[in-house]
């Protein structure tokens, strides 16, 4: 037989006070990002963390799938990030995150798959830029995992070496290092011929 847990004690109803109209800094800190915050977020940084996903990633799915699942886990933990300033951050960070886990599910789905998957059937592709972008993905799957992480963060999402640290959780220096590592095992990669 099903055990059910009781319903937890509702909460007494708030007696509006004079104040109720205005709220103070520190009120507002302890109740954390608002929900008009995040929504506000949410139709001005959308685009830009989907395309940070779809540098981590590899399809437009999963792409997607990354940043609302961002953006729910931000919602649920909205008392937590009690700095609206930083939402932003607590949101790419979650983006990165949530990257990392598909990529891992996917190596692991592959390993655990018997046959090998069919390949896609390509499309002519006559333009220049197209077979450019191609061998610059190519190069930076070819690198190593916190050096594409880096470049993506600091190039495509256009984020300072500071940020890039905070996102990452990794020192200033640890951000230079694996980005000029990264920019020269690109330029070797991307000199080669194909």
């Amino acid at each position: 037989m099903p055990v059910i847990a009781p319903m937890p004690a509702a909460r007494p109803a708030r007696i509006p006070s004079q104040r109720d109209g205005v709220e103070s800094a520190e009120d507002a800190a302890a109740a954390g990002t608002t929900v008009d915050h995040l929504t506000a977020t949410y139709r001005t940084h959308y685009r830009s963390l989907l395309g940070l996903a779809a540098l981590l990633l590899d399809d437009t799915a999963s792409c997607e799938d990354v940043v609302q699942e961002a953006f729910i886990r931000v919602h649920s933990a909205r008392k937590r990030v009690r700095d609206p300033e930083k939402t932003l951050a607590y949101l790419r960070q979650t983006v990165v995150n949530l990257s990392r886990s598909a990529l891992r599910r996917r190596i692991l789905g592959l390993k655990l798959l018997s046959k090998p998957m069919p390949d896609m059937a390509s499309a002519e592709e006559g333009a220049y830029d197209q077979l450019e972008r191609d061998s610059l993905i190519k190069a930076m799957k070819g690198l190593q995992r916190r050096q594409r992480e880096v470049l993506v963060l600091r190039y495509f999402a256009d984020m300072t070496e500071a940020q890039v640290a905070e996102t990452l959780g990794i020192s200033l220096g640890s951000v230079k290092a694996y980005g000029s590592r990264g920019i020269a095992a690109l330029r070797i990669a991307m000199e080669a011929p194909a």
